[in-house]
């Protein structure tokens, strides 16, 4: 798992030894509570020098762009995994080689259905019927490791069962995967968008990597305020897997840019976070259909009313 921040901008470093399920419950909470752009974390299997596992083998870091509240941090790493962990984790300035090279150290192939994300030294991993998606780790959110990211493949498995979408957006990009899982699936083109112009470069740069530069050329934009999204619509396929916050506030957005029936698939979210979003879409005449968990993230499966179908079980 490898989330957030591109590594030219990391400057500082939280590192700590502990088992997977504290790791990935750290970098969780540190993903939810800070800026993506200034904050990440990552979250990977250490290859042990010796064959003493009392201190791992999972390690946790997370990067910061400027100096961090160090007792603020320690405050977040207690809440998820208690105080002894917050005392053990240590500070320190960021060698360059680090963020690759870590992460790329335990990066392993994941699978959400039909697909497989994997990086380059992953490829061994790919079967004959497998839809692969080749995607380094730190260029921008989205390695598939993150189970919102997942969530959302599972998702575009399910939904690409039933029907083809003719049409389809994704908002908040990020490294591109999820509008790269549509264009392979599909063979159609699919408009993205991000907030964060080193997510339009990465999404660029992974779409021609997995040949799909054809379908997928993302803009710079705050939403969907593009006029190059807003032109693509009205959408029968939507993705968003950004955060609690903007969705709820994309709510309106979303809702005019498709039609009736159109797929609508949220995540970025935490269990209480739930709530309030369906409530938002609701609102906009868009009902819920299905939720997936996976790592303490919510991907919600939403409908627009109005094309006819059924909610699923």
């Amino acid at each position: 798992m490898l989330e957030g921040l591109p590594p030219n901008n990391a400057a500082y470093v939280m590192r700590l030894a502990c088992d997977e399920t504290t790791a990935r419950r750290i970098a969780d909470i540190i993903v939810e509570t800070f800026d993506p752009a200034d904050t990440a974390a990552a979250a990977f299997e250490e290859t042990p020098n010796t064959k003493d596992w009392s201190q791992g083998p999972w390690i946790v870091e997370v990067y910061f762009g400027a100096p961090p509240d160090e007792a603020s941090v320690r405050a977040l790493v207690a809440v998820a995994a208690g105080d002894q962990a917050a005392k053990a984790a240590t500070f320190g300035a960021v060698h360059q080689r680090d963020w690759v090279a870590s992460s790329l150290e335990g990066l392993k192939p994941v699978r959400a259905g039909r697909f497989i994300v994997h990086g380059s030294h992953g490829r061994a991993a790919v079967r004959e019927n497998d839809i692969a998606i080749e995607i380094e780790a730190a260029l921008a959110f989205g390695t598939g490791h993150h189970g919102s990211t997942r969530g959302c493949l599972l998702m575009l498995d399910r939904v690409a069962r039933r029907r083809r979408p003719r049409a389809i957006l994704d908002l908040g990009a990020g490294s591109g995967v999820l509008a790269i899982a549509a264009a392979k699936l599909f063979k159609r083109k699919v408009q993205a968008g991000d907030i964060d112009p080193v997510c339009v470069t990465a999404t660029s740069a992974n779409a021609r990597h997995n040949g799909v530069a054809a379908f997928v050329r993302p803009v710079l934009a705050s939403g969907a305020s593009h006029n190059a999204l807003r032109q693509g619509a009205p959408y029968d396929l939507v993705f968003a897997n950004i955060l609690a916050r903007p969705l709820r506030g994309l709510a309106p957005q979303i809702a005019r840019l498709t039609g009736g029936g159109a797929d609508i698939v949220l995540s970025g979210l935490i269990g209480r976070d739930v709530p309030g979003v369906v409530a938002a879409y609701q609102t906009q005449g868009v009902a819920l259909v299905r939720r997936i968990d996976i790592d303490g993230w919510a991907t919600l499966l939403m409908r627009k009313r109005g094309g006819g179908r059924r909610a699923e079980r």
